[in-house]
């Protein structure tokens, strides 16, 4: 079965290269484009993996779905990566202290974003 990843960022840009970035390693790929239908996906579909950004429109933000998701027993070992154009200290605290397994700042290298994502992968199995 091939590993989940779920992509969420409310630009539809973002999420195309994102999706192009991951389309060649044999993932199953789905979308939301904000914090509400990032959960309702991640607690029916489980992923494995999420790359989730913090600044979203809606009722949720990346930070809120990322505690939720890890205060849940059931999706704990889902892995978060925060993806975002927030790189100062503080948000990266913010970011680790709300469960992130990773953070990285836009823009980012695809190429790093991939092998971070199969690493994980590989860790996990």
């Amino acid at each position: 079965m091939a590993p989940k990843v779920l992509l969420v960022d409310d630009n539809a840009d973002v999420r195309n290269l994102l999706r192009l970035t991951l389309s060649f390693d044999g993932y199953e790929l789905r979308e939301a484009e904000d914090g509400v239908s990032a959960l309702q996906i991640i607690n029916e579909w489980h992923p494995d993996v999420v790359l989730l950004d913090i600044m979203m429109p809606g009722e949720k933000d990346g930070l809120q779905v990322c505690r939720e998701v890890k205060q849940n027993p059931a999706l704990k070992d889902v892995f978060i990566a925060i993806l975002t154009a927030r790189g100062q200290k503080k948000d990266i605290n913010n970011g680790e202290s709300a469960g992130a397994d990773a953070y990285l700042t836009k823009p980012f290298s695809p190429l790093d974003l991939a092998d971070k994502v199969k690493g994980f992968l590989s860790a996990k199995s």
